[in-house]
Order: C-alpha cells, then sequence, then structure tokens
C-alpha cells in the first residue's frame, strides 16, 4: 500500500511540475583555448536562436577576434583572418529590453550581440564583457537607451577570455585600434550538451 502511494505520489509530481529543458551550451575553441557559454532562449530567444543557426552553420569557423579592449570586451564573429567580412543572414530585432527585464545584465563573462547604430542591425557578431558595462543594458527605447543584447554567459574558460582581453594590440586590416597584434582565431564552435 505505501509503494502504491509513493508510485501516485511520483507520478503526480511529475505531472505537477513541467519539465524544462536545459538551457544550450556552446564550446568556442579559440587558439588560445576554450571558452563555454550558456545561452538563454526564455531571455532573448530570437537572438539565440539566430546564434545557434550560426553554430550550426559552422560559420564562426576561421573568424577572429578582431576587436579587443582591456577592461571593457572582446568582440567576434565577423572577419576571418585576412579581414575579409563574412556575409551574414539578415539581422535580428534587438531584444535588449527583455534579457534587461530577465534579468541580465552586461556584467563580467556575458555574452552580448555586437551591432552598428541601428539597434536592429545584429547579425553575426558578439561581445563577452570583461568588465562591469552595465552601461550598455537597455534604459529606454531610445538611440541613446536600447543598449545591447545579453544572451547568454561564460560557464568556463573565462581565464581564456581574460587572456584575449590582455593581448596587445594595434591597428589590423581596416581597423585603426584594438586589432590582436597575434590574431586569436575561433576554430570551431560546437553546441554540446549541458
Amino acid at each position: 500500500m505505501i509503494r502504491r502511494i509513493l508510485a501516485t505520489a511520483a507520478i503526480a509530481a511529475a505531472f505537477a511540475a513541467p519539465a524544462h529543458a536545459a538551457n544550450p551550451q556552446v564550446d568556442i575553441v579559440t587558439t588560445a583555448g576554450t571558452i563555454r557559454v550558456e545561452l538563454y532562449p526564455d531571455a532573448a530567444p530570437k537572438t539565440v536562436a539566430n546564434f545557434l543557426q550560426y553554430v550550426k552553420d559552422g560559420f564562426y569557423a576561421g573568424t577572429q577576434f578582431h576587436r579587443v579592449i582591456p577592461g571593457f570586451m572582446i568582440q567576434g564573429g565577423g572577419y576571418t583572418d585576412s579581414y575579409s567580412q563574412k556575409p551574414t543572414r539578415p539581422p535580428v530585432p534587438i531584444e535588449a529590453e527583455s534579457s534587461v527585464k530577465a534579468g541580465l545584465s552586461n556584467a563580467p563573462g556575458t555574452l552580448a550581440m555586437a551591432r552598428t547604430g541601428d539597434p536592429n542591425s545584429a547579425s553575426s557578431q558578439f561581445f563577452i564583457n570583461v568588465a562591469d558595462n552595465k552601461r550598455l543594458d537597455f534604459r529606454a527605447p531610445t538611440p541613446a537607451g536600447y543598449g545591447y543584447t545579453v544572451f547568454g554567459k561564460v560557464v568556463s574558460g573565462m581565464d581564456v577570455v581574460d587572456k584575449i582581453a590582455k593581448t596587445p594590440t594595434g591597428p589590423g586590416g581596416p581597423f585603426q585600434t584594438d586589432v590582436p597584434k597575434e590574431h586569436v582565431l575561433i576554430k570551431s564552435m560546437t553546441l554540446v550538451t549541458p
């Protein structure tokens, strides 16, 4: 009788609590080491879907971290080792407001989308914050307040991120500053099971 009650209680508990899939994780294998990031589709669904499609397509292989600013962030995902800009799919709409409402912020170790002055211009390029950059969070639906969509965080390999952030930089290709003198390439990105 007790076994039957326990079995019934276990079945009831299983149906009472909805099952949530684990957040997707991606290994970013670079020439400086491997970084694992966890993505948050509940906070920024279109951004995460866009990023994962680039990962599945193998788009990031051979791109470089072309913008590295110590005490700020490292940016990559758009340029090859020879500074050719890779063609991208159409941009995704900004989701910075929903990511902030979900509790995400441009804090150290978080992953956010790079964009131009147009808030809806994010495509493949991303950055990893190495400092508290809350000033980049959504504040208002204005040109100065849209911010940058945070959609993930580093769960291992922050030492690799910090190593990249400290690499000496200078001019390179079409960029006047902030390019690592010794290129840091993304060898591959792979969706992994957490």
